[in-house]
């Protein structure tokens, strides 16, 4: 949903395609665009095919002309947004990891479940902690605009309530950046796209193309 609402900042046309993660995605033909049976996926304009969420954002970043969703990358507000979605991408993101692997266990086991949650919850509570004093007096994570670093933040900020780890409100800057992120048309828009709605938006979305084809066309 953040590279969704990033490609939107972007203000570049794009399409999509929906991946079922549960099914499709561990189905030994998607091996052929990402052995490690993961999203995200990127297929740039010369049909090339790019995994790992940083990777992409750095090739939204390298082709931001017009610095919409990146600072100068020779500035330090460029090293400052590297720097926090270099954060968001690892620890703050692998701090849900106990977390998604007690809900996905098959066939349960309670005991473990319940040791990976308390473990979990108490890691994404520390990242939480981090990330908080990590934040500036500014509306977002670099500057006065939405970055690359606050697509990701948005993209994995949802977690927490799902996760039922802690109410936003423990940290309060985050909680006002969420709010100011959430209100955004493009994260309203990424959003809706996620839940299978068909908003109207901004026109830079061209459709979404079937899995099957992705694959055919651009697998290796």
């Amino acid at each position: 949903m953040g590279l969704v609402a990033a490609l939107e900042w972007l203000g570049q046309p794009y399409r999509l395609c929906r991946v079922d993660m549960l099914g499709e995605m561990r189905e030994p033909s998607y091996a052929r665009i990402n052995a490690r049976h993961e999203t995200p996926v990127l297929i740039t304009d010369q049909g090339k095919v790019l995994t790992e969420t940083m990777a992409i954002a750095h090739w939204f970043a390298a082709r931001d002309d017009e610095r919409r969703i990146s600072p100068d990358p020779l500035s330090a507000e460029g090293d400052r947004m590297r720097q926090i979605m270099a954060f968001i991408n690892s620890g703050f993101t692998g701090a849900f990891t106990p977390l998604w692997v007690a809900l996905e266990m098959d066939p349960p086991r309670p005991a473990m479940q319940a040791a990976l949650r308390e473990w979990g919850k108490e890691a994404v509570a520390e990242r939480h902690d981090k990330l908080e004093a990590m934040v500036g007096d500014g509306p977002y994570l670099v500057g006065d605009r939405p970055t690359l670093a606050d697509a990701l933040f948005i993209g994995i900020a949802r977690w927490l309530e799902f996760h039922e780890v802690a109410a936003p409100v423990r940290w309060p800057k985050l909680a006002a950046l969420r709010a100011r992120l959430e209100a955004e048309p493009a994260v309203i828009y990424a959003t809706a796209l996620e839940s299978g709605e068909r908003p109207s938006g901004s026109g830079l979305c061209r459709g979404h193309v079937p899995l099957a084809d992705v694959i055919e066309r651009f697998g290796a």
